[in-house]
C-alpha cells in the first residue's frame, strides 16, 4: 500500500500490524474483544472523517480510504467496527439536527458509544423499502415508540446506539435507539459464514419508548436520505477495505509462491501459479484504481460520487473474492489451516459480496447510470431493478447526497 501523509493512517498500518497475528483468535472465538475496540477508539480510528468540531480528524476520503485498507487486511471485523461506526456518524452529520450532532458525534469518535446500523428484517433484507419495524406516536406528544425485529445487525451483540430504519405514518423514518431502554433485547449470531468476530445480533425492539428529538430528519426521508447516506458511507469503506482482503492475499500467496518447493521444483517456476497470481495482482491493481477514483469524486463533491462508490464496491468485492480464492489454492493446504489469513478472507470475501444483496443488483445499477450518460433518458426497466435497496437507495442518494458526503448493517 502507498498511503496518503496522514499521520492516521501511518496509525492505521501500525495498528494493523500489532494485531495481524490476534485475529485469527477473534474469528475462531467469534468475537472482537471489547479492549481491541478500545484500542481503536484510542488511536483515533472511528469516525476519523468527521471535523474536528465533532471529535473527528476530518480526514480526506481517501485517508479514511487507506485506514479502512490497513484494517481490513488484518481483519474484516476490525474494519466493519471502523464502518458502523462511521456509517451512523456520516447519516448525523448529514441529517441529524444541530442538537443530535452535538449529542452524539462526539461520543461516536471517541468511541465511548458504539454504534449499529438497524436496517435488514426477515422479509427485507436488500430491500429496505420493505421494512415492517413502525414507530408510533405517544400521547403526550413528546415521546415515540418503535417496534420491529431487525436482523444480521453487525455489533448488534454490544452496540450502545442504533440507527433505526422504519416506518412513521406509512412513510419511511429512522430513529435512534439507546440499547440500555426496556423493550430492546438481542440475539447473537454465531457460526455465520464470515465476519465472525463481528458480534453480530438480531435485535428485537418491543415498544421501546424514545424521546421525540431522538427522530431523524422528516418521516418520508429514513430511506432515501438518512438511510442512503450511512449505506453510501459504508459501502466506500467496504471498498476499501476489500482493497486491503486483495493485496494482503496477493502477498500471502506470492510469499508462499517464491519460497515453497515442491519434489525439488520451485512453486513459482509453475506457469498456472504465476497465472493464478498475475491475475490476482492485476485485479487487485484495478480495484485500488478504482477505490482511488471514487475517493477523488467524493472529495471533489462530484455529480456521480454515489455511483462510483458502488463501482468501487463492485469491483473490490470481487477481487477480494477471486485474490483470496486464488491464495488458498496456492497455499494449498496451508490456507486452510484455522490460522490462514488467506482463508478467513476467503469467507470474508463472500460476505462481502452479498452484504448488500447480489452482485447482479449493483451491474444493474451500473448499466443504468451508463446508459443514462448515452441515452440521455431512464432505461426501460432499469429504474424499477434499481429501487432495491440499498443500491436503489443509491440511486436516490446520486440525487439528494451525492455532493456530501457489512450490510448487512
Amino acid at each position: 500500500m502507498s498511503p496518503p501523509g496522514s499521520p492516521l493512517v501511518a496509525e492505521a498500518a501500525r495498528f494493523a500490524a500489532e494485531m495481524r497475528d490476534r485475529a485469527a483468535g477473534w474469528d475462531r472465538e467469534g468475537r472482537l474483544p471489547q479492549a481491541v475496540r478500545k484500542e481503536v477508539a484510542a488511536a483515533g480510528l472511528l469516525a476519523a472523517d468527521l471535523p474536528e468540531e465533532y471529535g473527528g480528524s476530518g480526514l480526506t476520503p481517501a485517508e479514511l480510504g487507506e485506514i479502512c485498507a490497513h484494517l481490513g487486511s488484518v481483519c474484516s471485523a476490525l474494519r466493519g467496527l471502523v464502518t458502523v461506526q462511521g456509517m451512523v456518524a456520516a447519516a448525523l452529520r448529514r441529517w441529524g439536527t444541530k442538537q443530535q450532532r452535538a449529542r452524539w458525534l462526539p461520543r461516536l469518535a471517541s468511541g465511548e458509544l458504539t454504534a449499529g446500523l438497524a436496517a435488514t428484517e426477515e422479509a427485507a433484507g436488500s430491500a429496505l423499502a420493505g421494512v415492517a419495524t413502525s414507530i408510533e406516536d405517544v400521547a403526550d406528544g413528546e415521546h415515540v415508540t418503535v417496534s420491529g425485529h431487525k436482523k444480521w445487525i453487525t455489533f448488534g451483540q454490544v452496540a450502545d446506539l442504533l440507527l433505526v430504519l422504519a416506518q412513521h405514518g406509512g412513510r419511511p423514518a429512522a430513529v435512534l435507539v439507546e440499547t440500555d431502554r426496556d423493550g430492546v433485547s438481542r440475539e447473537p449470531v454465531d457460526g455465520q459464514l464470515g465476519m465472525r468476530a463481528a458480534r453480530i445480533a438480531h435485535v428485537r425492539l418491543e415498544e421501546v419508548r424514545v424521546p421525540r428529538g431522538n427522530l431523524v430528519a422528516p418521516a418520508g426521508l429514513g430511506l432515501s436520505h438518512v438511510a442512503a447516506a450511512a449505506l453510501d458511507h459504508g459501502r466506500f469503506t467496504v471498498a476499501w477495505g476489500c482493497v486491503g482482503m486483495a493485496e494482503a492475499c496477493v502477498e500471502d500467496a506470492a510469499a508462499h509462491a517464491a519460497g515453497r518447493r515442491q519434489q525439488g521444483v520451485a512453486l513459482a517456476d509453475h506457469q498456472s501459479v504465476r497465472a493464478l497470481l498475475a491475475r490476482a495482482a492485476v485485479e487487485t491493481a484495478g480495484a485500488r484504481e478504482l477505490a482511488l477514483r471514487a475517493a477523488e469524486f467524493r472529495a471533489s463533491g462530484a455529480t456521480g460520487a454515489v455511483t462510483e462508490t458502488i463501482v468501487a464496491k463492485y469491483a473490490a468485492a470481487a477481487a477480494a473474492a477471486s485474490a483470496s480464492s486464488s491464495a488458498v489454492q496456492i497455499l494449498g493446504s496451508a490456507g486452510c489451516e484455522p490460522g490462514s489469513r488467506a482463508g478467513r478472507h476467503f469467507r470474508d470475501a463472500k460476505i462481502m459480496e452479498i452484504i448488500e444483496g447480489a452482485q447482479q443488483v449493483a451491474e444493474l445499477h451500473i448499466a443504468e447510470q451508463l446508459l443514462r450518460r448515452h441515452a440521455g433518458r431512464a432505461v426501460p426497466g432499469g429504474q424499477a431493478a434499481a429501487q432495491a435497496a440499498p443500491r436503489g437507495t443509491a440511486q436516490t442518494s446520486e440525487r439528494t447526497s451525492g455532493q456530501a458526503p457489512e450490510v448487512r448493517s
